[in-house]
């Protein structure tokens, strides 16, 4: 569990011990000890099993795909994925890639409600971008008409791992993936996806570049002549 969890939930639970002992019932305690409940619920942060490969790209966050778009950017064409997370799933953000972490951006914005899709502009937002060794993925964490504080654990220069934890938005929000161009999808629109845990898109080159270096590495070993009993390899 998020240490916000404790925070929240242990408070309400003394005001609702409080409020028992100042009344002497249990009725006007009923309302802290349900939020207490709520908040130890809300920030749970279950383990993942974060899939191996080379060339995969992982969701950053649970939720519910809203959106896969082709893109323009400075740096050329882009695919966004976009994901809605409310306020009943977990609001843990990982890293979708391993690399360095080579920029990471907080602007200042509006609140406006995650499913309209002027809010992965115009609404406060922490921007990351992850450099791999064979691609680079930027993920937003933006904030939601509940959403009011977003945290992000890490600094420009220093390396995560593909699922690694980074941080949370607090309360219903939204996380965008701008992905390479090239990458195939492994989601839509409608699609739920886990932190960490789901496959969003996968580098084709890359996975081609592993097969065909796999294959030439087969063929340069047919192709050496039999080795005597006891020649070294």
């Amino acid at each position: 569990m998020v240490r916000d969890g404790y925070i929240y939930g242990l408070s309400l639970l003394a005001v609702a011990a409080a409020l028992y002992w100042f009344t002497g019932g249990w009725a006007w305690s009923l309302v802290p000890v349900l939020l207490a409940a709520f908040f130890l619920w809300f920030f749970r942060d279950p383990r993942r099993a974060i899939p191996a490969g080379e060339g995969l790209i992982v969701s950053p966050g649970d939720g519910l795909v809203t959106e896969t778009v082709r893109i323009n950017t400075p740096q050329g064409p882009r695919q966004r994925i976009s994901i809605f997370l409310s306020v009943f799933d977990v609001h843990i953000n990982r890293s979708p890639i391993g690399g360095v972490l080579s920029r990471v951006h907080y602007q200042k914005g509006q609140y406006l409600n995650a499913m309209n899709p002027a809010s992965a502009e115009r609404n406060e937002q922490n921007v990351v971008t992850v450099r791999g060794e064979s691609m680079e993925v930027t993920f937003k964490q933006i904030a939601g008409l509940l959403a009011r504080r977003i945290v992000f654990n890490h600094a420009e220069g220093e390396t995560v791992e593909r699922g690694q934890r980074v941080g949370l938005i607090k309360f219903g929000s939204r996380v965008d993936v701008v992905i390479p161009a090239e990458a195939a999808l492994r989601v839509k629109k409608g699609d739920r996806v886990k932190g960490g845990s789901s496959v969003l898109a996968e580098m084709p080159e890359v996975v081609g570049a592993l097969l065909e270096s796999k294959s030439s590495r087969t063929l340069s070993a047919s192709a050496r002549p039999d080795l005597e009993d006891g020649e070294p390899l």
